[in-house]
């Protein structure tokens, strides 16, 4: 089981790195799946990219199609890391 904070580094020129407006996040996990990595090329020449992933590029942390005008898919749980009085920062491209 993957449970705590783990480090992501966003791509730029995504929706993920448009949400948290910075390339480096930490956020909180509490799964046991991971995204199978043998299926990284296929994913990714039908559309779906990789915009964030643990530090040493293993891990697959967030992924979307930036053909769709919002469709993102992540391991982590942002809301663990927000609070009534102070939520997590995120802005939506127009």
């Amino acid at each position: 089981m993957r449970l705590g904070a783990y480090p992501c580094v966003i791509e730029e020129n995504t929706f993920a790195y448009t949400a948290y407006g910075q390339k480096d996040i930490s956020e909180r996990h509490r799964h046991r799946y991971e995204f199978n990595n043998a299926y990284k090329g296929i994913l990714s020449r039908f559309g779906m990219k990789i915009s964030g992933a643990s530090p040493d590029g293993e891990l697959v942390e967030i992924v979307e199609i930036q053909e769709h005008p919002w469709f993102l898919g992540c391991q982590f749980h942002p809301e663990f890391k927000s609070r009534r009085l102070s939520p997590i920062r995120c802005s939506v491209r127009s």
